[in-house]
């Protein structure tokens, strides 16, 4: 695959001929593909280092909300936390539907989604879904300034940055057109989270990329996939491919809350998922 630097407007790689960042990995389909991908000669095992939840646990840091930085230190099933506020339920009591719906909120929130989108993905009335939407910024008050601060900017300045620095312009956020503008608005609240995240995976790629060369090792980066890396690895190496990739994945962006990887391997890319 050939990987593109500055195709994205939040800055995220993207792959392209083929497109090995757009497999699914949750349909039947998707993991038979994956099943597919093997290591080469000389090469025992795939294995995947994926960051936990690292748009959320920006969102955490950049916005300062106490509650969420709180899950997150924690070290809290933030959607089951989230549902117990959203829903005024001890976390104990918290069920799959709860947890599930909680996620949608959560997920929604960082990409400034509306009462209709929530509605329409939860399969809810829309009412029903604003009410969801206003009990997470009353449980959350920290978000809601965060993103009402990055909307509130980006009209003063026309552009919005990563916490790196790295910019995005939104000329939309002041047409006159009322679509275009609130679409603008959204992606000044998503923005500074999703080009935060794809900032701090490439620093961790190229700290995980100096460590396993300056160790000597023969295993390698073949593949990044958003918030994962894929690698290939020797079976004598494992462990020390796994003890490097969570010292610099996890340590790479000093945040007030712990940046976690999760990290899994198999004889082929589905297995290591």
């Amino acid at each position: 695959t050939s990987f593109n630097q500055t195709v994205t407007a939040t800055g995220r790689l993207s792959s392209s001929d083929p497109n090995l960042q757009n497999i699914p990995v949750r349909t039947e389909e998707g993991r038979t593909i994956r099943a597919l991908f093997e290591p080469g000669p000389g090469y025992e095992a795939l294995l995947s280092a994926d960051y936990s939840q690292i748009e959320l646990r920006l969102l955490a840091h950049m916005s300062g909300d106490e509650n969420l930085i709180d899950a997150f230190c924690r070290n809290q099933d933030i959607h089951a936390r989230t549902a117990a506020e959203v829903f005024g339920l001890p976390l104990a009591e918290v069920t799959p539907e709860f947890r599930r719906r909680a996620k949608a909120v959560n997920f929604g929130i960082v990409y400034g989604i509306s009462d209709y989108g929530l509605a329409r993905d939860l399969r809810i009335p829309r009412k029903e879904a604003g009410a969801y939407i206003t009990r997470y910024f009353e449980r959350y008050p920290g978000v809601r300034r965060f993103m009402d601060q990055m909307v509130a900017d980006a009209h003063a300045k026309g552009y919005v940055t990563t916490m790196f620095g790295r910019r995005r312009d939104l000329p939309a956020i002041k047409s006159r057109n009322f679509n275009q503008r609130m679409l603008a608005e959204r992606m000044a609240m998503n923005t500074p989270i999703q080009g935060s995240a794809a900032d701090i995976i490439k620093l961790a790629m190229v700290a995980a990329y100096r460590r396993l060369k300056e160790e000597g090792l023969k295993s390698r980066i073949l593949l990044q996939v958003h918030d994962e890396l894929v690698l290939e690895i020797t079976e004598d190496e494992r462990a020390a491919v796994e003890a490097i990739l969570h010292e610099t994945m996890e340590h790479v962006a000093d945040l007030r809350v712990p940046l976690l990887v999760d990290v899994h391997w198999g004889k082929d890319w589905a297995a290591a998922k």
